[in-house]
């Protein structure tokens, strides 16, 4: 079988979703498929084919102002010559479509049915009805959390959006996933009921995966990771992945504040742009007194990444938008940490509350703390939820069984496509 995968991004060190696209590449080829990606950069110098972990990747050039991203994410016209020559040369069986909604654009998936593939879409993100991570379903602070209201509409989205609001934009891409995508699945069941909610079909929830290493950091480099950052003896809670407002930090800091009193060797560890963290939030880190108390490591991948979440203790994960999976959360388990995740999205189908961590709503600070709280106090109930963590992810989120789950639904296309 030839799979051919679409995603706007193809750099694996950003995101945990690309290092799963290429995984279960690798994973095919061991299978006896071929695969390729279909991606897109800004940079000239960067269009072409190239061969990244051991994938071929073909990158076409776009770039242009993202506020027009409403209107060039239906139809982008500087790739439709790029997505047409790569389905002439490659001949795909599948076409599993990722992130597409910046570049390649949602015409793509026109393109891919048109030239006779069975079509996949899968729904990372809830960009097929919101221009932006959604945060307004719950209610906020003001309604504690605690609505669940999924739905797109002209009164919530036109304050939100403003001039960037295209009217129509929803429609045509429901359209267009319901004509041209033979299979559409989604990462959580959670995203499945607010795309739902939309007016737009799902077939199935294909849960993300990783695939586990084989080798983790020695111990040797763990002590030396925290020896070189002042955390020698200390109790590490760590957050990582992009720092924004929407993944819960100025909640994070306000129950570092609550917790500092009862555990003086408390650390935060801030994985992420330390730019970020010191122009956006360490104002409110100081303001509560805890700004000593947060070690931020600046932006880390690779071996860094590895040890940073070997050396923590517990992994955090208070999300106030719908995080509709939390690949992170499956990075710390793959080391063993109990993770405190954000009832909002799919973590509750990750993380087993009382088994493998817990799930708490960050609006409630007090008693996402006391989560956070329980674990600090017993290092006993820490190792035992973290091996239960590791156990959960070798039983239902490895690659195989993400790559079986799909192989079944690259068939199903095909059948539809009538190859």
């Amino acid at each position: 079988m030839r799979i051919l995968f679409l995603n706007d991004l193809h750099d694996p060190r950003i995101g945990s979703s690309i290092r799963q696209m290429y995984q279960q590449a690798a994973r095919l080829a061991q299978l006896g498929h071929e695969a390729e990606i279909l991606s897109t950069t800004t940079d000239p110098a960067q269009v072409g084919q190239q061969e990244i972990l051991g994938v071929p990747v073909t990158r076409l050039l776009s770039d242009y102002n993202p506020r027009w991203r409403a209107w060039v994410g239906l139809d982008n016209p500087r790739v439709k010559q790029g997505v047409a020559e790569t389905l002439e040369r490659f001949c795909p069986d599948v076409v599993h479509a990722h992130l597409i909604h910046t570049h390649l654009s949602y015409a793509s998936l026109t393109r891919a049915r048109e030239s006779g593939a069975g079509v996949v879409f899968t729904a990372h993100d809830v960009m097929t009805f919101c221009y932006q991570k959604l945060t307004c379903f719950h209610g906020g602070e003001a309604a504690g959390g605690l609505l669940r209201d999924y739905e797109a509409r002209l009164s919530k989205c036109l304050p939100c959006q403003r001039l960037r609001l295209r009217p129509g934009r929803n429609a045509a891409i429901a359209k267009i996933l319901q004509r041209d995508v033979h299979r559409l699945t989604v990462v959580s069941d959670e995203l499945g009921r607010a795309l739902k909610a939309n007016q737009i079909r799902v077939d199935c929830t294909v849960h993300n995966a990783i695939s586990v290493q084989s080798k983790l950091p020695e111990a040797g480099a763990v002590a030396a990771f925290r020896a070189e950052r002042g955390l020698e003896g200390k109790l590490i809670v760590a957050i990582g992945g992009r720092l924004h407002e929407q993944k819960g930090m100025r909640q994070l800091l306000k129950m570092l504040a609550l917790l500092a009193p009862d555990f003086p060797s408390l650390r935060l560890l801030v994985m992420g742009k330390a730019e970020i963290y010191q122009q956006e939030f360490e104002p409110l880190a100081r303001e509560l007194g805890v700004a000593e108390r947060v070690v931020a490591t600046g932006w880390l991948d690779g071996l860094q990444l590895q040890q940073a979440l070997a050396a923590s203790d517990i992994f955090v994960t208070p999300s106030i938008c719908l995080d509709t999976f939390g690949m992170v959360n499956l990075e710390a388990m793959e080391h063993s940490k109990p993770v405190v995740a954000t009832v909002f999205g799919g973590s509750s189908e990750v993380v087993q509350a009382g088994v493998t961590g817990a799930v708490a709503n960050p609006f409630d600070v007090p008693a996402f703390a006391a989560e956070l709280a329980k674990l600090l106090r017993d290092p006993v109930l820490r190792r035992a939820q973290g091996r239960a963590g590791r156990q959960r992810l070798l039983d239902h989120f490895g690659i195989e069984r993400l790559t079986t789950e799909f192989l079944k639904v690259y068939g199903q296309a095909m059948g539809a496509a009538g190859r």
